[in-house]
């Protein structure tokens, strides 16, 4: 399908192949989904569902499979650094795929100071630090990954795939201590709550799922897209799934009742099943799902910055990296002073993250409800991916109507793009000298 009608038309990145391998695009999607909702999910799933929520994860897991899939058809297919938005470009126009942009770029980002301010308060509680070095441990911990990122994406996947190999080792670690400590009478009655229990369950589940956007933006760093992301996202959707999965079962099995009491249910877990080094271990997870998943999401950040301004949505002096092994220096730096600016007004009032999570979340649903519809439209029809993009579209906006009021935040972002094209069209036409 070509562009719609009056849409600029998208960046190409098909002049030369980016530098990330198979391995490093694993780690890259694994750190993506694999983020924060390993500290404190299992916990509030089992408090909500009880032994039934191991059951929430299968149903998750399942749902994740066309989601998962329709980006990586989409990526595979259509390399380019402005991902969803470019996706969105080609079926719905300019200001569609403008907001779109606008949702990841200024939304999305909205998640930096949860998991800086999350990985630092972790940090403080598992080594016994004053919790006044709270916003400092939280500024330090948004250093690295942009750090790492402007030396290139491909410097950038080697560091996440050290990271996400440190992730796992841990996982496993909790894992294989905790599953001797189970206990088969844990797991009765397996519906405490009900199915409307397991629902709830579900729904939290979900948020732990995303991440598959991340690849889009970076599609064109894949030395074979077609061949790469495919094999890359399959591999992450088995890690990740059985990473929640195995967890789930040894949180019901080990703590049953108790699994949603504490603030870090993981931390309890590992003190249970593993006294003195399992709490270090836990700290380490929080420090490396901070930096982690900041570092697989800033490589996503920098492309589609420059990828914006390419399109003139952003101001044209960021564009300057965009194309494929090209490194989006600018467009990094103006999420920095995002980051910061979100990380400042959180520790200004009082670091409650509610709100941030709001921001980022609406935007996220916005992101995926768009992606899906794209999708559908651009899609080759009787293949696997169209197939998984329809049955994407109908959850994902399933999952916008069940956001009601929390889209307030996407909503205003969506009015300015609006307004841009506004102004595009009601502004007297530049002079030629």
């Amino acid at each position: 399908m070509h562009p719609a009608h009056g849409a600029e038309p998208p960046t190409s990145v098909a002049g030369r192949g980016g530098g990330i391998g198979l391995v490093q695009g694993v780690a890259l999607y694994v750190a993506a989904v694999l983020g924060s909702g390993l500290l404190v999910l299992p916990g509030l799933a089992a408090d909500v569902a009880g032994p039934a929520s191991i059951l929430a994860v299968v149903v998750v897991i399942v749902l994740a499979v066309p989601l998962a899939g329709t980006f990586a058809a989409l990526a595979a297919r259509f390399p380019d650094p402005g991902g969803v938005a470019s996706y969105v470009r080609r079926a719905l126009g300019p200001t569609a795929a403008r907001a779109t942009g606008y949702w990841f770029s200024f939304g999305v980002s909205a998640g930096f100071p949860v998991l800086a301010i999350l990985g630092a308060e972790y940090i403080c509680a598992i080594f016994g630090v004053d919790r006044a070095a709270v916003p400092w441990l939280a500024f330090g911990i948004l250093i690295p990954p942009f750090a790492v990122n402007m030396l290139g994406v491909r410097v950038a996947g080697w560091v996440q795939f050290v990271l996400t190999g440190l992730l796992i080792a841990i996982v496993v670690l909790v894992v294989t201590t905790a599953l001797p400590a189970t206990s088969p009478a844990r797991f009765e009655p397996f519906l405490p709550h009900g199915w409307s229990g397991v629902g709830t369950a579900v729904s939290l589940f979900v948020w732990a799922f995303a991440g598959w956007e991340v690849g889009t933006h970076i599609s064109g760093e894949f030395r074979d897209p077609r061949r790469i992301i495919p094999v890359a996202t399959t591999i992450a959707l088995i890690v990740t799934g059985a990473a929640y999965l195995l967890l789930q079962v040894v949180t019901v099995g080990v703590l049953g009742a108790h699994a949603g009491e504490g603030p870090v249910p993981l931390l309890t877990l590992a003190a249970r099943t593993a006294p003195g080094i399992g709490p270090i271990a836990v700290g380490v997870v929080a420090g490396i799902v901070a930096l982690g998943v900041m570092n697989a999401y800033l490589a996503a950040f920098g492309k589609l910055g420059a990828s914006l301004a390419s399109t003139g949505d952003l101001p044209r002096f960021l564009r300057r990296g965009v194309e494929a092994g090209g490194i989006p220096r600018r467009a990094l730096l103006l999420t920095f002073v995002v980051a910061v600016a979100y990380l400042g007004v959180a520790l200004i009032t009082g670091g409650h993250l509610e709100t941030f999570i709001l921001i980022h979340t609406s935007n996220m649903v916005s992101i995926y409800a768009a992606g899906m519809v794209a999708a559908v439209l651009i899609l080759p029809r009787r293949t696997v991916g169209r197939a998984m993009a329809v049955v994407a579209a109908v959850l994902s906006l399933g999952l916008l109507v069940l956001a009601g009021a929390n889209l307030i935040p996407a909503a205003l972002l969506a009015a300015a793009a609006i307004g841009v094209t506004a102004w595009r069209r009601i502004r007297p036409p530049a002079r030629r000298v």
